[in-house]
């Protein structure tokens, strides 16, 4: 594994040679990370960073979902009233960097967010809108399928909701 530092984006920092492969992810963080984060803040990007190269993202901003899209045994014990997670809104690392637990860095950052979270303003879980073939990364994870919506793009394929409880992570892990 190479060690990594996770941390806000900066407004300093060069996105430019980040390639993850995927266009939208690529277009997303060069062009918006920055704009969504520092003027209109809807959302915060956490950078991973290797040797001064970024070398994997994530965004996240708080949400709600309907309690009627959880699992059945996840709505035990809620009230039945739209209910605080962490979205993940885009995870993507770079393809020279794949394969060395960045993307599990990055998303162990998400969950140290969501457990702070939820001591602070409430939150419950985390949710991921997960692209089709990131879902089987997600599942290992312990991401469990949502409720899907009926619709999406015909142009694209339809994102699978998942969530992951904040109870259903074993102790330590997320912690900071």
């Amino acid at each position: 594994m190479v060690t990594i530092e996770v941390r806000r984006l900066e407004p300093s920092d060069d996105r430019s040679r980040f390639r993850s492969g995927d266009p939208d992810l690529d277009g997303f963080f060069h062009r918006y990370a920055g704009q969504n984060q520092f003027r209109h803040h809807i959302g915060v990007t956490y950078v991973a960073v290797h040797a001064k190269d970024i070398v994997g993202f994530i965004t996240v901003a708080p949400a709600e979902i309907n309690i009627d899209a959880l699992p059945e045994r996840s709505k035990r014990r809620l009230p039945n009233y739209p209910i605080p997670v962490l979205r993940l809104g885009r995870l993507a690392v770079d393809e020279r960097a794949r394969g060395r637990g960045i993307g599990k860095s990055l998303l162990r950052e998400a969950l140290r967010l969501a457990r702070r979270m939820r001591n602070e303003l409430g939150c419950v879980a985390v949710v991921v809108d997960a692209k089709t073939d990131a879902v089987p990364f997600y599942e290992r994870l312990g991401f469990e399928r949502l409720e899907s919506l009926e619709g999406g793009l015909i142009s694209k394929p339809t994102p699978v909701p998942m969530v992951l409880p904040l109870s259903a992570i074993p102790a330590g892990q997320g912690e900071s």
